[in-house]
C-alpha cells in the first residue's frame, strides 16, 4: 500500500508534464505549476477537513468531522480495514490530489493562478471529499450498492464534468476558434501518458488494500484495457485522417486507464479488453465534437475521463461477475439490480460535480477576476504568473537586450 500510494502520487507530476506537452510553448510552466499547486492545496485541505467530510461516520451525503486535522488516524488499522490508518489516509489523498489537478486542464493558458488556487481549495472539499464518501466512505450510492473500485465517480466523472462547468464559466481563449492551438511537444505528452499509466498500477493494484484477488483482477485488467482501447484509436485515427497520431496514442492510454478504473475489481479479464475497445468511440467522438463547438474545454477532460468514466461506472451494472469479484453479477449474469445501481451512480455524481463546480465559480468570479486580460494571455501565463519561461525563444518569450543586462553579465557573456 506504501508503494501504491507512491505511484499515485507520481500521477500528478506525470500528468503536469502531460499537460504541460498539449499548450503552447507560452503557458508550459504555468500549466504544470497548476498541477503542482493541486499536490500542495489539496494535500493541506484532505488532511484538515476532506478526509474526514469523505471517510468519517455513515451520513448519506457527507461524513463527519471526527477525523479533521487527522484526529484518531495513526497506526492502528481503521475500521474495515487491515492497514494502517495513516496508510489509507496518505492513499486517499494522493487520489483527490490529481483528480483537483484533472480540473485545471479544463481552463489552462487563461485562468489567473490565484483564482485557481482559490478554486482548488473550494472544489476539493465541496465536490471530490462528498463524492468520495458518496462512492466508497459510505454515503448513500455505497449503501445501494453501487460498484465502484478505484475511483470512477469521485475521480474521472467528477473531474470531467467539472471541467466542463469550468470551461463554461471561465469562456474560451482569446484565439480559440481563430488560429490553431495547437500542442507544442508531443514527446512530453507521451512521457506524461506513460507515466501515469505507470502510476495507474498503483491506482488499481492497491485499489483492493492489501494483496487479495481484488487487487490482483484491477493491475492485471489496467494492462489489459488501455492496450485495447490503443488499437480501436489508432483504427479510428487511420479512418479520421490516414494517420496514427502520437497525441491520439497518448490520449487513447489515458481514456483506457480511465473506463477500468472504476471496473478493474468487479469485471473478467475478457470483459476488459472489451470495455477498453469500446471505451475508445465515445471518448474519440467527445473529442472530434468538441472542437467544432465553442466550449473550449481545452484539454479534453470531459472526453477522456467523464466519459470514460461513465462508460465504467455503466458496463459494470452489465457484466460485473460474482466468480470474479465475489459480492454481485451484473445484467448479463442474472442480476439487473446492479446495473440499475450504476445508472443511478453515473446520473447523480456528473450533475452534482457540475452544478457545484459552476456554481462555485461564479462566486469566485464575484470577489476576484477569474482569467487574465487579453494583453496578459497574450503574453503567456508563465511570464504573467510566475515571471519564468520554459524556453527562453519560446512564443511569447521576453526579449533581452543590452540594455537590461548589467554590465558585467554583458561582458562575461561577450
Amino acid at each position: 500500500m506504501l508503494a501504491a500510494t507512491g505511484l499515485v502520487l507520481m500521477m500528478t507530476p506525470a500528468l503536469g508534464l502531460f499537460y504541460a506537452g498539449l499548450v503552447r510553448s507560452k503557458n508550459t510552466l504555468n500549466t504544470f505549476m497548476m498541477c503542482i499547486a493541486a499536490l500542495a492545496i489539496a494535500t493541506i485541505t484532505w488532511a484538515v477537513v476532506g478526509y474526514s467530510i469523505a471517510f468519517d461516520g455513515t451520513g448519506a451525503f457527507t461524513g463527519g468531522l471526527d477525523h479533521a486535522f487527522l484526529q484518531d488516524v495513526a497506526f492502528a488499522p481503521r475500521e474495515g480495514s487491515s492497514i494502517p490508518h495513516l496508510v489509507f489516509f496518505a492513499f486517499q489523498a494522493t487520489f483527490c490530489i490529481i483528480t483537483t489537478a484533472l480540473v485545471s486542464g479544463a481552463v489552462v493558458e487563461r485562468m489567473h493562478f490565484g483564482a485557481f488556487l482559490l478554486f482548488a481549495a473550494i472544489w476539493s472539499i465541496a465536490v471530490y471529499a462528498v463524492l468520495a464518501h458518496w462512492a466508497f466512505g459510505g454515503g448513500w450510492l455505497m449503501e445501494r450498492g453501487t460498484l465502484d473500485f478505484a475511483g470512477g465517480v469521485p475521480v474521472e466523472m467528477g473531474s470531467g464534468f467539472s471541467a466542463l462547468a469550468a470551461a463554461l464559466v471561465v469562456g474560451a481563449r482569446r484565439d480559440y476558434g481563430r488560429q490553431a492551438l495547437l500542442p507544442h511537444n508531443a514527446v512530453y505528452v507521451l512521457l506524461g501518458a506513460g507515466l501515469r499509466g505507470f502510476g495507474w498500477f498503483g491506482f488499481t493494484g492497491g485499489g483492493g488494500f492489501g494483496p487479495g484477488d481484488g487487487s490482483v483482477l484491477g493491475f492485471a485488467n489496467t494492462l489489459l484495457c488501455p492496450a485495447c482501447t490503443l488499437i480501436v484509436w489508432f483504427i479510428l485515427d487511420l479512418a479520421r485522417g490516414r494517420k496514427v497520431t502520437a497525441i491520439g496514442a497518448a490520449t487513447a492510454i489515458i481514456v483506457g486507464c480511465v473506463a477500468i478504473t472504476p471496473a478493474g475489481g468487479y469485471i473478467s479479464p475478457a470483459w476488459a479488453m472489451a470495455l477498453g475497445a469500446l471505451a475508445a468511440i465515445p471518448s474519440y467522438a467527445v473529442i472530434a465534437w468538441r472542437t467544432r463547438t465553442r466550449v473550449d474545454e481545452t484539454l479534453d477532460v470531459l472526453a477522456a475521463h467523464g466519459i470514460a468514466g461513465f462508460l465504467g461506472i455503466i458496463v459494470i451494472g452489465f457484466v460485473a461477475q460474482a466468480d470474479w469479484n465475489g459480492v454481485a453479477n451484473g445484467l448479463f449474469y442474472g442480476n439487473p439490480g446492479q446495473l440499475l445501481d450504476q445508472v443511478v451512480a453515473a446520473a447523480a455524481a456528473p450533475a452534482y460535480a457540475f452544478a457545484v463546480t459552476f456554481v462555485l465559480l461564479k462566486l469566485i468570479g464575484l470577489v476576484m477576476p477569474l482569467r487574465a486580460s487579453e494583453h496578459e494571455e497574450a503574453l503567456g501565463m508563465d511570464v504573467v504568473a510566475h515571471g519564468e519561461e520554459a524556453y527562453v525563444s519560446g512564443e511569447g518569450a521576453i526579449l533581452i537586450t543590452e540594455q537590461t543586462i548589467p554590465e558585467q553579465i554583458l561582458a562575461d557573456r561577450l
